[in-house]
């Protein structure tokens, strides 16, 4: 089997608090969709794109995995945990307590991957008039954790697909 046979994959998850968009985020990236409709993710979910990695100059397979972010499905997801390459923090900026949960987040991936590469986003930046922390508190948090910090808006497909 030649070289270029084989394929360049990362397994990607995203956590959060339910709620914060992270299936909405990864069917944008993935598929090109949005939908406001919530329907509560239970367990994982995955959905994966090929993307080309200039620095690499070569094709990317990224495993997107949607995690849930209910405490009820907790021990089961942190399964899924293992492995991850990367993983992408996300909280609401309309949802207080998904913003002060990233730091448990960070935690409890770190506990089971160790260290991996990873940001924070806040996503739903589209409804600042009915944000629940400054701009400020969000930028002190990702100093806080460690974490490079991104603002997206899945809905205007804003900071989501480049």
């Amino acid at each position: 089997m030649l070289e270029e046979d084989f394929e360049r994959e990362i397994k990607v998850l995203l956590v959060g608090n339910g709620g914060v968009g992270k299936t909405s985020m990864i069917r944008r990236f993935c598929k090109g969709v949005f939908t406001d409709e919530y329907k509560k993710t239970i367990g994982v979910d995955f959905l994966e794109k090929t993307i080309y990695v200039d620095e690499l100059g070569e094709d990317v397979r990224m495993m997107l995995w949607d995690t849930a972010g209910q405490e009820e499905f907790d021990s089961m997801t942190r399964t899924y945990y293992r492995g991850a390459g990367a993983c992408v923090v996300v909280f609401s900026t309309t949802d207080r307590e998904s913003f002060e949960a990233v730091p448990g987040w960070k935690a409890k991936v770190e506990a089971e991957c160790g260290s991996l590469a990873m940001v924070l986003v806040q996503n739903k930046v589209d409804l600042l008039e009915e944000a629940t922390m400054t701009p400020e508190e969000a930028e002190a948090m990702a100093r806080k954790v460690g974490l490079k910090f991104y603002r997206s808006c899945v809905k205007e497909n804003m900071n989501v697909t480049e």
